[in-house]
């Protein structure tokens, strides 16, 4: 004990000639925009600052009223004490490793005596530290430098109550209290607070891979790749896992299943597709035998399960502590390196219209959020990560990442889907509605199809806020596929190959084309109606109606996603798809008459030429005149009109439900008039896929037509024959 007594005095001393600012020195002149001269702690905070032992944040304010963890509080007990942090020996506890941040400093605090870890071995640094427990430290602390803990409270201006949480504020005010009675010592070089000390984060994320199971290998690759050199991230999946291809038709969810297993995903969220099958005869059946199977958590607490038998004690509508593998949460803490990770997920409400959720309800994401926020700060989790799948800059009349970010504090990081957005780098959030300044929130997304494998890496200061932050892409189809992993995809690859070979039961007699023109072919998929894009767009109208009560008037598909003809002869699924090749989904636009005109004049604009955005139409006529100047080439724009039986002209001021691929909708190929109406919240994606329309159009014909039928006319052809 007497070496003890003899260590700390030291270090008392050293830190006296920065602690006269408990006699008000310091105080005269205010270092933080939210502690005053005549803050009832600015005393301490001063002459803590002073000494390089506590910082204030980026925005100029020091937050004396944010609690302290036990991790924060042992930080700032050892830098006030001056304790030796680097020559340490291990506490052995249970939650912390060498690598956790507050480890040398609770090494040090221990092997004085001055703290102690729990019963069953553990910190728990990131615990909240109460009066109570506060005061009994100072009892340890009083061993070698004889304080009476209640007069010292007293003293710093703390009201004593036993469970009430530490502050910041507090905290300091006791420390330079106690330490300003030492005996002066020659003023020390402030120590700064080193980033180093910032708590270290990193997150793998994939979203919307929709059943794309031959990429599965290659990311089990980079997942490996990037545990090599941190092996502490975190993996996450923010939903839409089912739906998209063969694999998804054939094993409904059991085909991704192994591989997600195998690359132990921290937790998923659900997005729309996962509730596709619901109005089947099985119902969600599917969903509950994949998440029963899942060897990972699933996170989502916006969606209500309790009407559904299927789920019955397979959901909780709490946050979990201890999330078992195979069970639905709203949220669950994930200690990661010493320090508690809260995650919780989020599914659009807009799956009741695009999916089949059957009785399953979806409440307002807002007010789930900010009730997951308060349940993990209750908890004393103060780093959260929201696990979305909402869209990045979805419509905002059902829900959107950034709303979210915006409205609901204490989210610093969020994981989203179901837009397929590609963030090449993490997108800052640091304003809320209504444009005041925030703490940052970061927003990152990894396109779609598993081509991606987001990386993301954030360093949280001592009050879990995010102070710096690395994110990027890593390109999936440049790598080599895990040699496990291609064993494992090996029995489901021969069962789809021999589906996508197999006959849908639809022959042709004649070749269905879809020619790029030449020097000798002038009538191309990319500048004129095709038999092809007439029965791809007939095919989604009839989808689209199936799909809303609104009047949908056309469908429109752009001749570049058109990528092969169907031969004559008996059809196969795999033909079908080499058409529409991409995964494109079917999507609902309301746009005026006006940006219908100016979308076919994008159209044409390069008539007779070939672009990629010329417009196949289904459900309207075209008429145009390309020896005109661009841009004044549409001479008319005309829709079926069921009640009258007739073709009406489109009308500049009227607004029509048209249907197109997501690809078209979201402004591809320079569609910039569909593009302002995705960015107004005009679009819903279906998700449905365009093949799949296809197949099903194809098998619904009586009679397929081997010749156009005039929808989309070059006045100039016409008159120069």
């Amino acid at each position: 004990m007497k070496k003890k007594k003899m260590y700390s005095v030291t270090a008392l001393a050293a830190f006296t000639a920065v602690a006269v600012g408990a006699t008000g020195v310091l105080a005269e002149e205010a270092i933080f925009t939210d502690v005053s001269a005549n803050h009832p702690y600015a005393d301490g905070i001063n002459a803590l600052t002073a000494a390089g032992v506590v910082k204030g944040f980026g925005d100029g304010t020091f937050k004396p009223d944010t609690t302290v963890t036990r991790g924060q509080a042992a930080k700032m007990i050892a830098g006030a004490l001056k304790l030796d942090t680097t020559n340490v020996k291990n506490p052995n506890f249970k939650d912390i490793e060498t690598s956790n941040q507050y480890y040398n400093q609770i090494a040090a605090l221990v092997a004085t005596g001055f703290v102690n870890g729990y019963e069953d071995g553990t910190f728990r640094t990131a615990d909240k530290i109460t009066h109570n427990q506060f005061a009994k430290i100072l009892t340890n602390v009083s061993a070698v430098y004889p304080v009476d803990a209640t007069a010292l409270l007293t003293e710093a201006k703390v009201v004593f109550n036993p469970t009430k949480q530490l502050t910041r504020g507090e905290l300091s005010s006791v420390l330079a209290t106690m330490l300003a009675g030492a005996t002066p010592a020659p003023e020390p070089e402030p120590t700064p607070e080193s980033e180093n000390d910032n708590y270290k984060l990193s997150i793998m994320h994939v979203n919307d891979t929709h059943a794309r199971v031959e990429m599965l290998p290659k990311l089990m690759t980079a997942v490996k790749d990037y545990r090599t050199t941190t092996p502490d991230s975190l993996l996450l999946h923010a939903g839409d896992i089912f739906s998209g291809t063969l694999y998804f038709n054939e094993f409904e969810g059991q085909a991704d299943l192994p591989f997600l297993n195998a690359l132990k995903f921290d937790a998923i969220t659900l997005g729309n597709h996962e509730f596709d099958l619901g109005s089947s005869p099985e119902g969600h059946k599917a969903l509950v035998d994949f998440i029963k199977a899942a060897q990972f958590p699933v996170v989502t607490a916006n969606v209500d399960f309790s009407k559904d038998a299927l789920f019955t004690g397979l959901f909780s509508d709490l946050v979990s502590s201890e999330p078992e593998n195979g069970k639905i949460y709203a949220g669950m803490i994930k200690e990661v390196n010493g320090e508690k990770v809260g995650i919780f997920g989020l599914t659009t409400a807009e799956t009741e219209d695009i999916a089949s959720p059957g009785s399953i309800a979806f409440e307002n994401y807002i007010e789930e959020a900010k009730k997951a926020v308060k349940a993990f700060e209750d908890k004393g989790v103060d780093k959260i990560i929201a696990l979305t799948h909402i869209g990045f800059d979805d419509n905002p009349a059902y829900d959107n990442d950034q709303i979210l970010a915006k409205s609901v504090p204490g989210i610093d990081i969020i994981v989203g889907g179901h837009s397929h957005t590609e963030l090449k780098e993490p997108f800052v959030v640091d304003t809320n509605t209504v444009g005041e300044k925030k703490d940052v929130t970061l927003i990152v997304q990894a396109k779609e199809y598993a081509s991606f494998l987001g990386t993301l890496n954030v360093e949280f200061d001592e009050n879990g806020v995010i102070v710096k932050h690395e994110g990027q892409l890593v390109e999936i189809g440049k790598l080599a596929d895990d040699a496990e992993g291609l064993k494992m995809l090996a029995p489901f690859k021969e069962k789809v190959d021999a589906i996508s070979s197999a006959e849908i039961g639809v022959t042709l007699t004649e070749e269905l084309v879809s020619p790029r023109t030449s020097e000798t072919i002038k009538v191309g998929v990319r500048n004129s109606e095709t038999v092809l894009g007439n029965i791809i767009t007939d095919g989604m109208l009839t989808k689209a109606k199936q799909y809303t009560d609104k009047k949908v008037v056309m469908a429109m598909q752009n001749g570049g996603g058109i990528r092969a003809a169907i031969p004559a002869g008996n059809i196969t699924t795999g033909q079908v798809i080499t058409v529409l090749p991409f995964g494109n989904t079917l999507a609902l636009m309301d746009v005026t008459g006006a940006e219908i005109k100016a979308a076919f004049e994008h159209a044409v604009k390069d008539a007779p030429k070939e672009s990629g955005g010329f417009l196949h139409i289904s459900g309207a006529k075209l008429e145009y005149d390309s020896s005109k100047e661009a841009g004044s080439r549409v001479v008319s724009v005309k829709y079926y009109d069921e009640a009258t039986k007739t073709y009406v002209d489109v009308a500049d001021t009227e607004t029509y439900t048209v249907a197109t691929n997501a690809f078209t909708a979201k402004g591809g190929d320079g569609f910039d008039m569909f593009k302002k109406a995705y960015e107004d919240g005009r679009v819903t994606d279906l998700g449905l896929s365009d093949w799949e329309n296809l197949k099903e159009q194809l098998l619904s014909m009586k009679e397929i037509k081997y010749t156009t039928e005039g929808r989309i006319v070059d006045v100039a052809t016409v008159e120069a024959k």
